[in-house]
C-alpha cells in the first residue's frame, strides 16, 4: 500500500466499492474521503453506489432461481477474466 494521500479517480472508485462491502482499510477510507472533498464526479459515483447497495439490501428485491444462477455464472466468468 502506498503512502500517497492524493489518489486518482479510478482508485477512489475502487475504494468506494470496497467500502460498500466493508473491505476497505481505515487508510483507504481516509484517502477516499480526502478525494471526495475535491472530486464531484466521485462524490456522485459514491452516492449512486450507496443508493444501489441500500436498494439491493431491501427485502423487496427478488430474483427467481434460474435468473440468479444465470447472473452468478456470468459474474464468475467475468471475474475469472480479471484474475
Amino acid at each position: 500500500m502506498g503512502t500517497k494521500i492524493i489518489i486518482p479517480c479510478d482508485e477512489a472508485n475502487h475504494v468506494c466499492d470496497k467500502t460498500q462491502y466493508k473491505e476497505a482499510s481505515l487508510w483507504e477510507k481516509i484517502k477516499l474521503n480526502i478525494h471526495l472533498i475535491y472530486c464531484n464526479a466521485c462524490r456522485k459515483y459514491t452516492k449512486r453506489n450507496t443508493q444501489l447497495t441500500k436498494l439491493v439490501a431491501k427485502d423487496t428485491v427478488q430474483m427467481d432461481a434460474v435468473a440468479k444462477e444465470s447472473l452468478t455464472s456470468a459474474f464468475e466468468q467475468e471475474l475469472a477474466k480479471h484474475q
